[in-house]
């Protein structure tokens, strides 16, 4: 499946291939303002707001000129000018513009200028273009045009660029975004179509609007868009920044002639056409027949049967090729199996395959990957998607925790065979809470995927501590993760090398314990169910302060909560998003001969709809039981009950950096 290619992505891989020095930019040549474009020279005039010193830069100018012909093919203008406000936004100082060789598209025309203080320009043509493919992917026809002026760019100055481009595009439709993360002054997209055709557009993450109309040219437009604040937890900018979606089409009032791309009225429609663009792909061979029932041999139930083809899925490798409708249609099962790799809708049609093998039903599932909150039922499209997963059919009782219940189809397990970090019966926490294309023909509907309940994602801590009279600490820690918190550690465990992975352990679990010395770090990972364990063993000299042999102070052990977001500014502008999860510590301190409790913090009960936090305290013979649990819901908190939130949070982390006191008896 190809991945969307947004205006982020390729600005980020075009300044990876500056770094790498690929870019030929030092060659551009001074040219006089007057060989500005007019647009250009009046964008470089504008006046810019007064904006908060982290704004980076400011779109001065962003039009898209689209014009459809009678054939479905379309050719784009566009103009782009950027302010650069800080030396941090250089980086905005590029043109790329993606294009599909396989819908016959090509970059017709591409040049930039950097307009400097005092009015010198530099002119940047054919010969500082870096034409390069999608990333990752061992063949694609989704490729790249750049031009990068990052190492010249410098608070003050403007970069612009204009690019044509042409292309045939399988859909009748398209998004198109009038804003990323920094303000913009003027935003337009104008689509002409030919005579007798209609178009209709949808904005989303603004209020509604209805498009300029004159003769068969569609205009929306946007002015003076304030910039996106970076904010801890907060939804992604592609759920914040407005984006207008639109599809078009028609017979031709003098031809008949229809548009060549597809358009989609209803998500049946998109099933019905992805479900005849793959199902044939899904056919076993006896190859695949022989090797689905060698796995499932043993296996006594369809889950039993689905896991064991699942994990041998997960393990074929990832390779991209992105040949043939934009990449969304899958190998053919059989090859993909002869060859042991593939991308993600490979995978997820091999595992459709053996299944298919075993008499198991199941369906392909298309998904966005990397927001959860970006596909909008609203306006149906393939367009929307970025990845493809699985949806298997429970019809023997079986039960999981990724399971959605789909009327016409029954009960399906969600599985994503691409994220070898993650077991069956749960999903990658970005695609959790995600609207997702079960593609199963006209029984075919858009689906919300399962977010997983807190229970399902916890780590749980047992820690022995054992303290000298001169504050040497003597540690021993046992951690068992359960679903995406075990995702998380089953990934840094088999990215890393070994030493990569014990450095990065030490480094969290001593954080609190300055210059321990480890005697055990044991990692122990269970993919089929789903847990990762580590367990650790560490000294630390000088962990406690001792005052005059009379008194010993120390704050117990507390690692790091991944899942508590860093609420530190004193208001807030967008949403707090939470994922469940639960971390349960016991702690067990045992004190040094002839020392008892002096102070501790008294035990605290914190409850809310969105978290909960109980800490207990008990004295035992020689020492002290602390248990800290800590339940978050999967929950999005608004701005108004931001300081509530806050508030939760700060107290949580004062409570865990309290002072133990032992004194002598």
């Amino acid at each position: 499946m190809k991945r969307s290619m947004t205006r982020h992505i390729i600005r980020m891989f075009a300044m990876l291939s500056f770094v790498l020095g690929f870019s030929s930019i030092q060659s551009a040549h001074p040219y006089l303002a007057d060989d500005l474009p007019a647009w250009l020279k009046q964008a470089e005039s504008a006046a810019v707001p007064a904006y908060e010193k982290n704004v980076p830069a400011v779109v001065l100018y962003d039009e898209s000129i689209i014009t459809v012909s009678p054939d479905g093919h379309i050719r784009t203008s566009k103009s782009y000018a950027v302010r650069i406000l800080t030396r941090q936004g250089a980086s905005w100082a590029h043109a790329a513009e993606g294009y599909n060789t396989g819908s016959q598209g090509k970059i017709v025309d591409m040049k930039a200028w950097l307009i400097r203080p005092g009015g010198s320009v530099r002119k940047f043509g054919k010969d500082d273009a870096l034409d390069h493919a999608e990333q990752d992917s061992l063949y694609s026809e989704s490729r790249t045009r750049s031009i990068t002026a990052a190492d010249q760019a410098d608070a003050g100055m403007v970069f612009g660029y204009e690019v044509v481009s042409e292309d045939r595009p399988y859909f009748s439709q398209m998004l198109w975004p009038f804003q990323e993360r920094i303000p913009a002054l003027t935003s337009r997209l104008t689509l002409t179509l030919p005579t007798g055709w209609k178009a209709a557009g949808k904005v989303f993450n603004a209020p509604a609007m209805e498009p300029k109309v004159s003769s068969n040219a569609y205009t929306w437009e946007m002015r003076d868009l304030a910039p996106i604040t970076p904010e801890p937890a907060a939804p992604n900018v592609s759920s914040l920044a407005p984006f207008v979606a639109v599809s078009y089409g028609g017979g031709n009032s003098s031809t008949g002639a229809q548009p060549v791309g597809k358009r989609f009225d209803e998500w049946q429609d998109v099933s019905i056409w992805y479900s005849d663009l793959s199902d044939r792909q899904s056919e076993p061979n006896d190859a695949i027949i022989q090797k689905a029932r060698e796995l499932t041999a043993v296996a006594g139930t369809d889950l039993e049967k689905i896991q064991a083809i699942a994990q041998y899925v997960q393990a074929i490798h990832y390779v991209s090729i992105q040949i043939g409708i934009g990449g969304f249609r899958p190998h053919a099962a059989t090859e993909v199996f002869a060859k042991q790799y593939g991308d993600c809708k490979d995978k997820a049609n091999l595992m459709r395959a053996m299944l298919k093998a075993i008499h198991i039903d199941s369906y392909l599932v298309l998904v966005y990957s990397g927001d959860s909150t970006l596909v909008r039922e609203e306006w149906p499209s393939p367009a929307q998607f970025n990845h493809c997963i699985i949806a298997v059919k429970l019809a023997d009782g079986s039960t999981s925790g990724s399971v959605v219940d789909v009327p016409a189809t029954g009960r399906l397990l969600i599985f994503d065979p691409t994220d070898e970090y993650t077991s069956m019966g749960d999903l990658p926490v970005d695609e959790q809470g995600s609207f997702a294309l079960v593609a199963a023909g006209p029984r075919g509907t858009l689906v919300k995927l399962p977010a997983s309940p807190p229970e399902h994602n916890k780590r749980e801590r047992k820690i022995e501590l054992s303290l000298s009279a001169n504050g040497t600490l003597s540690a021993s820690v046992q951690e068992l993760s359960v679903g995406h918190a075990a995702a998380e550690k089953r990934s840094a465990y088999k990215a890393l090398s070994p030493s990569d992975f014990t450095k990065v352990i030490e480094q969290w679990a001593g954080r609190d314990a300055s210059g321990a010395k480890f005697t055990k770090i044991q990692p122990a990972d269970n993919l089929r169910e789903g847990r990762f364990s580590l367990d650790l063993g560490f000294t630390a000299e000088r962990f406690a302060q001792s005052m005059q042999d009379r008194l010993v102070v120390f704050k117990a052990l507390v690692f790091e909560h991944d899942e508590i977001p860093v609420l530190n500014a004193a208001t807030r502008k967008y949403p707090v998003l939470l994922k469940g999860s639960t971390v349960v510590e016991s702690t067990h301190i045992k004190f040094p001969e002839g020392f008892d409790l002096d102070e501790i913090s008294a035990p605290l009960r914190i409850n809310t709809l969105y978290a909960s936090y109980n800490a207990t305290v008990t004295r035992e013979t020689g020492g002290v039981s602390i248990v800290r649990t800590m339940v978050l819901q999967t929950f999005t908190i608004p701005p108004d009950k931001y300081a509530e939130a806050k508030n939760f949070f700060a107290r949580v982390r004062i409570y865990e950096q309290s002072a133990i006191v032992l004194a002598r008896k």
